[in-house]
């Protein structure tokens, strides 16, 4: 119905935000982090949106990406997922860092979002995890192609390293995915070797 908005951020309030289009203000839910990143009224911004139609209510969500707006319309379609629990899963990750807990299959990491227990995390991943082998771009071409390395297999000798790094810092108590998000912000982890990448990630943790 809506493809996009492009307004004057009217109002920013605890769960949505007011949007001015022409006289029109609309009210857009959105996620924790988009709301975070405005940083002042009147900020002119483009909302992607989706129309949640229901016997009693039409609610608007929005996000300023098409990736992030294809992310919660997929969360929707898990079974029990509500437009809320999307919503608060994309407050607590990034859409990288939800298709990399999924297809790793890190429940920890997805419950780490408000009113997810290990039961809803479990179904996303059981239910998203092949139709993100081919919907999901974003992660398959990241800027240094390690997560889709580790995730499919394909990890030549230097980034085994790597992965034996990961298996450290899961023995030590950490998730697959806090493993792999400390190590990639870890300068020339790829010329290191597995101890020295250990203790670089370490300080990440």
């Amino acid at each position: 119905m809506i493809g996009y908005i492009i307004g004057n951020v009217a109002g920013v309030y605890s769960e949505y935000i007011i949007l001015e289009n022409n006289g029109i203000g609309y009210r857009i839910f959105t996620s924790g982090k988009t709301m975070a990143e405005i940083s002042a009224a009147n900020q002119q911004m483009k909302f992607f949106t989706y129309l949640h139609v229901r016997e009693d209510e039409l609610t608007l969500f929005g996000f300023p990406t098409v990736e992030e707006l294809d992310t919660f319309k997929l969360l929707i379609t898990v079974n029990g997922i509500g437009p809320k629990v999307a919503l608060a899963i994309l407050s607590s990750l990034s859409v990288k860092d939800l298709y990399m807990a999924i297809m790793m299959g890190d429940v920890k990491a997805i419950t780490k979002a408000n009113g997810v227990g290990n039961k809803v995390a479990n179904r996303i991943i059981m239910e998203l995890k092949d139709k993100l082998n081919y919907e999901d771009s974003i992660l398959m071409n990241s800027s240094d192609g390690l997560e889709a390395d580790m995730i499919n297999g394909d990890v030549t000798s230097q980034e085994s390293e790597i992965s034996d790094a990961v298996l450290a810092l899961v023995a030590l108590g950490y998730s697959d995915f806090d493993a792999m998000k400390a190590i990639k912000q870890i300068s020339g982890v790829k010329e290191m070797a597995s101890g020295k990448i250990i203790k670089e990630a370490l300080k990440y943790l």
